[in-house]
């Protein structure tokens, strides 16, 4: 790695930082960031995830695609893991802590407002960060954008019902146009742009150079996402240190576990790390942009559930960073 990914633990602690001063220091500014939404999502940090995303869809090739049906096992790992395991495990945690090892110190109305927001964490698995935690463990492009494809396509369909069933209601008011449109900024969007550079550039060794020169860009975009988000959400993490840290808990131990679950069966099933970690890595991630919009959507902005959904991109970033280091050391234990 390069000296400036070597740090990046640092950065982005730094930009939490910042973030949470330039929350402080400049509100007018980070209102004008907040007020740039289409459908609840935010264009500013859409065009950062999409300089995120782009160098690691220069590396997809196409020709390569057909090539996921010889190698079923780490979609099936990953399908598994997001959609049989991981939203009832968050939920049956959110459970077991809110309502039951934290209840001396929490009141029920706001126990339950957590136990929403984490139940929305789990059962939306990552989009877009995906592809810079696959780039940082040497993940197959390829093969990440189809597990990326096909988790969107069942998020379409899986995401309400499993939400509704779990937080015991029969509606779900989820915004599509928002789910639609995050598809669009952060996969398809990238996707083509890539296709277009490498059709652009023809030889595979003018591509490689291309992606080593762009990458940057990719952990540069990371870090200011990072202070962005922590720039909107930075008086509120200020305002409830306590509470920030008893909804850590739930998601620390959710996080740890499911990825050592996915890896462990990854590895049990002799999958290629290059397919192992990203696998691991899309259902240890969240799809947090859309987690806090419904929790917006449906308990308000001040609501403890978009709170807990908060809390979820805070403690996100440096459990992925562990987990991408932890995936680099352990390559060698994997057939390829």
């Amino acid at each position: 790695m390069s000296g400036f990914d070597r740090y990046l633990s640092l950065w982005i602690a730094l930009a939490m930082a910042a973030g949470i001063a330039l929350g402080a220091l400049a509100p007018e500014l980070v209102a004008a960031v907040a007020a740039a939404e289409v459908a609840s999502v935010n264009l500013v940090v859409a065009v950062l995830i999409w300089a995120m995303v782009y160098p690691m869809m220069v590396g997809v090739d196409f020709g390569a695609v057909a090539g996921v049906a010889r190698q079923p096992k780490g979609l099936l790992v990953t399908l598994a893991v997001n959609w049989l395991i991981k939203p009832f495990t968050m939920a049956a945690l959110a459970v077991l802590f809110f309502e039951h090892v934290f209840a001396p110190w929490i009141a029920p109305e706001d126990a339950a407002q957590y136990t929403a927001g984490l139940i929305l964490l789990g059962a939306a698995p990552c989009t877009a960060m995906v592809f810079v935690w696959s780039q940082l463990t040497r993940g197959d492009a390829t093969y990440t954008l189809v597990q990326v494809s096909v988790n969107d396509l069942i998020m379409v369909v899986a995401f309400a019902p499993i939400v509704a069933l779990l937080l015991g209601v029969t509606e779900i008011a989820v915004p599509w146009s928002t789910l639609v449109l995050a598809t669009v900024l952060y996969v398809v969007l990238p996707l083509i742009a890539g296709l277009l550079t490498r059709r652009w550039l023809g030889s595979e060794a003018a591509i490689e150079g291309f992606a080593a020169r762009a990458k940057p860009a990719s952990v540069i975009g990371l870090v200011v996402t990072v202070l962005i988000l922590f720039g909107l959400q930075g008086q509120t993490i200020l305002d409830r240190p306590g509470v920030i840290a008893l909804i850590a808990v739930p998601i620390l131990i959710q996080s740890y576990g499911i990825f050592a679950l996915a890896y462990g069966a990854a590895w049990a099933l002799k999958v290629p790390h290059r397919i192992a970690a990203p696998c691991a890595m899309i259902g240890t991630s969240n799809f947090f942009e859309l987690a806090v919009a419904v929790a917006i959507s449906l308990f308000g902005l001040s609501s403890g559930a978009a709170l807990a959904t908060v809390v979820g991109v805070l403690v996100e970033v440096p459990v992925m960073l562990s987990l991408v280091a932890f995936a680099n050391r352990t390559r060698a234990r994997f057939a390829g």
